[in-house]
């Protein structure tokens, strides 16, 4: 599927010894979300990442939640990349790059992408965060997602916490929102680009 021919989706299905997953998108939806992981709080971040990039996103998962949440989180970010990849299709017309700056309450978050083809990640947020949000997401595990997700997508991309305060939800929370908002502009066709935006020719 091309930037220029229509929607562009895929589905990724995923099953280990740990994990039963389906993962979908359409990055030409309009942030419809249809998430059950069986981790609440994720659930929240996955259907935030949806609404504020536009991508439809649908996420059902059975994972070993009586050992602790960390399989179905990783193994989730890890489809949810495979599956972005593979929407993007040839990257054809797309605006390739994207940056937002988001106030999430007294933080602020920066996320930047670039659907390169090479994965990079880097990551800033600050330590010392109240461990668990809710009963089951460790905030241990914000960074190994963004990290699953950019590697399997093979973007780079780059998220700074650029300043937090007292609250490790609203921390997470933005992370999430900001990578969202710069997913939903380099994803976008741009009209006046026809072919793949690299002097390679190729991403």
């Amino acid at each position: 599927m091309t930037a220029l021919s229509g929607h562009r989706t895929a589905r990724v299905e995923r099953a280990t010894n740990e994990t039963k997953l389906v993962v979908e998108v359409d990055l030409d939806g309009t942030g419809k979300a249809d998430v059950a992981t069986g981790v609440g709080f994720y659930d929240h971040m996955l259907t935030a990442l949806s609404k504020h990039s536009g991508i439809d996103l649908t996420v059902h998962a059975d994972g070993d939640l009586h050992i602790d949440a960390h399989h179905t989180v990783e193994d989730v970010a890890i489809a949810l990349g495979h599956a972005f990849a593979e929407a993007l299709g040839d990257k054809r017309g797309i605006t390739r790059y994207g940056d937002a700056t988001i106030p999430m309450d007294e933080v602020l978050v920066q996320a930047a992408v670039d659907l390169s083809g090479r994965p990079y990640f880097v990551h800033a947020e600050p330590e010392g965060m109240t461990p668990m949000i809710g009963p089951d997401y460790p905030t241990s595990l914000t960074k190994h997602v963004l990290e699953s997700f950019a590697f399997n997508a093979r973007i780079s991309l780059h998220v700074r916490v650029l300043y937090a305060g007292r609250d490790a939800h609203h921390i997470v929370e933005g992370q999430f929102k900001a990578l969202a908002r710069a997913l939903r502009t380099a994803v976008a066709v741009d009209p006046r680009v026809t072919d793949v935006p690299s002097t390679k020719g190729a991403l």
